[in-house]
């Protein structure tokens, strides 16, 4: 069985490693946002929620409340309050945060004759979606009373943890387009958009601080074989999370990645569902974003890039230096074909 291969395998309370000391790690992720109840909502309004207390109180909750008690260490459970009280209105969310239980050996083994086996990857894949399940309905609805004033949670799993719904829109979407068989057959996606992850990550080190292709061609070859690639710094993302908690701006980099066959893009995209990226020797865990390509991102950039080279003005070949390839090599595609020959220079 090949590397690739054994990605159909493997269970989501199991580990993967990568290249350059990177690991995918499983966990359950949730996101919840907290609304003051009705009955209290006019002293929430004038008194900032305790971020402290809410932490202790949900904390509390999984040690006390779940058929299986779960020790939550505090830096995976982030509260951020939200917007300014004088602004605030009557039914405006007071904070907003997310839960990640990475401790999931209980999910992995049952007792058969009081002795431990382990189960296999469907039962696990089962018991898995079946436990979040459990959690999301748990807190979801759950009233907190803190300091006299009541709140209620909205809880929620990620768009970006949840396999089984990007399948079916990636289904709806492709049963459109695939009316009346057109003339390249069948269509089905086969890349993936990830955001959030740490460019240092990515780089060559002692080379630049910046993603190179090369190391990301590297590390994404453990999910499949890839027909071509994009990295790019990710400055926006910052921006468009409005400060969230494990996102900084400029730090960050996205990367698109097309796969050679539709099988390798299920497999990846479902490994990736689930699971946190973890440098070896670091205590950060990026909890990134993943989703598939919808908007076919690569055809897309060769159309634009032609588009552009068709209203460049003709120009005298001899003494013409262009500076967009400089300018295009960290947001350009990658060839298995090329990754011996292309080198980039960083020049200061």
């Amino acid at each position: 069985m090949s590397e690739t291969e054994s990605l159909d395998s493997l269970p989501p309370t199991k580990p993967l490693e990568l290249e350059k000391g990177l690991t995918l790690v499983p966990r359950v992720k949730l996101n919840f946002t907290i609304y003051p109840n009705p009955t209290t909502a006019a002293m929430a309004m004038s008194k900032p929620i305790n971020e402290w207390k809410l932490k202790l109180a949900l904390l509390d909750f999984f040690k006390s409340s779940l058929t299986v008690p779960i020790t939550v260490p505090e830096d995976d459970l982030q509260i951020q309050r939200l917007g300014d009280l004088k602004k605030r209105k009557r039914d405006d969310p007071v904070a907003q945060g997310s839960l990640a239980i990475r401790d999931l050996g209980f999910l992995s083994k049952t007792r058969i004759n009081n002795e431990e086996e382990e189960e296999d990857v469907k039962v696990l894949e089962e018991k898995y979606l079946d436990w979040r399940k459990y959690l999301l309905e748990k807190m979801d609805g759950l009233d907190l009373n803190l300091e006299g004033v009541k709140y209620k949670l909205n809880v929620a799993v990620p768009a970006s943890d949840d396999f089984e719904a990007m399948k079916k829109a990636w289904e709806d979407f492709y049963a459109f387009r695939n009316r009346g068989y057109s003339r390249g057959g069948k269509q089905e996606p086969d890349t993936i958009i990830m955001r959030g992850v740490p460019s240092r990550w990515f780089a060559e080190p002692l080379v630049s601080s910046k993603p190179s292709m090369l190391v990301t061609h590297s590390i994404f070859s453990r999910l499949g074989n890839i027909r071509d690639l994009n990295v790019s710094e990710d400055n926006d993302l910052g921006k468009e999370v409005e400060e969230t908690m494990s996102v900084v701006s400029g730090l960050n980099c996205k990367i698109v990645v097309q796969f050679e066959k539709h099988s390798d893009f299920y497999n990846a995209l479902k490994v990736l569902c689930g699971r946190s990226l973890q440098k070896q020797g670091a205590r950060l865990k990026a909890d990134y974003e993943v989703t598939w390509d919808k908007d076919i991102f690569f055809r897309n950039s060769r159309s634009n890039t032609q588009d552009r080279t068709s209203r460049m003005p003709e120009m005298a070949v001899g003494n013409y230096r262009s500076e967009a390839p400089r300018r295009q090599q960290q947001n350009t595609r990658f060839s298995p074909d090329d990754a011996r020959r292309k080198r980039f220079k960083v020049r200061n």
